[in-house]
Formats: structure tokens, sequence, C-alpha cells
């Protein structure tokens, strides 16, 4: 599935890896220290909620993860086929994740937790649009399935099997965009607070437009 993938996909997931380790550090140092940019913790904290009897934390939790899944929905409304080629409507994606985070922005600002939800279903919506080409092999908003194929390369390598640099440095930018976009995130967020939502809709928009010009050339 990998080598499918045209040349610039790279650089799309490095971006999108970049957006989503920004969206989250944001999330954990101001919304509420709430992670949206993956389930997993807050699948747990649901659990935890629910032996607790911790009514109020229970709808919170179970708000974010509904918006996840309705973002992820949503991508399937948006997008057909499961190749990635010019031709699909991937700007369509980006621009509604755009208009999401600056949703968020506006309810945070406003001090309203509607913000958390908006921010979710933008990264369902990342998340799912990313899947829908890769067959569940990239993720972009979380990094637990790449540190683990890294890991199962490397021991198959190991092992004397061959070794798949084009998926190896691809996981890598993945991993490298997560974490840089989350070291910009919490610098934004100190000196911004959530007005630096802003930064990952303007970047969204900006891919969006990149590939509409590209896909016209």
């Amino acid at each position: 599935m990998i080598r499918q993938l045209p040349s610039w996909a790279e650089y799309g997931a490095f971006a999108l890896a970049w957006i989503a380790g920004f969206i989250n550090a944001i999330g954990l140092l101001s919304l509420e220290h709430q992670a949206v940019s993956h389930i997993s913790g807050t699948a747990t904290e649901f659990g935890i909620a629910i032996w607790n009897l911790e009514n109020d934390r229970l709808s919170h939790l179970g708000a974010i993860l509904l918006s996840f899944l309705a973002g992820a929905s949503l991508s399937g409304v948006l997008l057909r086929g499961t190749a990635l080629q010019f031709g699909q409507q991937y700007e369509n994606v980006l621009s509604v994740e755009a208009v999401f985070l600056l949703f968020a922005f506006l309810l945070l600002r406003n001090n309203s937790h509607f913000g958390h939800y908006a921010a979710s279903l933008a990264c369902g919506l990342q998340n799912a649009m990313v899947t829908s080409y890769s067959g569940a092999i990239v993720r972009t908003t979380h990094l637990t399935g790449i540190l683990t194929d890294l890991g199962l390369m490397l021991g198959a390598r190991l092992r004397g099997e061959p070794f798949d640099q084009r998926k190896a440095v691809l996981f890598l930018l993945i991993l490298l965009g997560f974490i840089l976009g989350a070291g910009c995130g919490a610098f934004a967020q100190q000196k911004f607070g959530e007005g630096s939502l802003l930064v990952p809709s303007f970047m969204c928009l900006m891919m969006a437009m990149i590939y509409r010009i590209s896909q016209r050339r």
C-alpha cells in the first residue's frame, strides 16, 4: 500500500502530523488538559468516570468521543474511493477541518466546552481522511500504530528480511512532524492561548489551496 502512494504523500503526511501535534498540545495545555487528536486516553478516562459515577465528566468525555466519530463519519461522506490521487476532494475535507478549528477557537474564547468537541471533530475528520487512502496503515493524529509498525520493521530486518526504506521514512516523517507540531503548539499556547488554534486552521486552508492549485495543473 505504501509503495502505491504518490511521491508527494510524505509532504502531506508530515504537514498533517504537525497540525495534529499542534492541536493536541493545545488540548493538553489548555482544554482542561484534554487530548483531542486521539481517543485512547479519553476512552480510558470515560471508563474511569463510569466506575466513579462522575455524571458531568461522563457527558463531557462522551461528547468528545462522539465528536471524533462524527468527524470521521463526515470525512466518509466527503470522500469516495481509497486511492490517493488527484481528483479526490481532499481540499474540501481540509477546508471543513479549518472551519471547525475556527469554531473551536471562537467557542473556547467564550469559555464554551463545545470548543473541545469542535477540535475533536476536526481531528477525527483528518484521521479518517488519511485512513481512507492508506488502508489504516498511516495515521497522522496519533503515533501508537506508527511506532508499532517501525518496531515490527526493525525486528524483521534483524531477522534478515528486506527493509522497506520508503515506509520507514514516511513513518519517521510523521513522528517528527507530530513532535515538532506539539512543540510549536506549546509555544503558541503560552503566547496566545486558545488563539493559537488559528494557526492549524490557517495551515489546513493553505494545504487545501495548494492541493487545489496542483490538481488544476
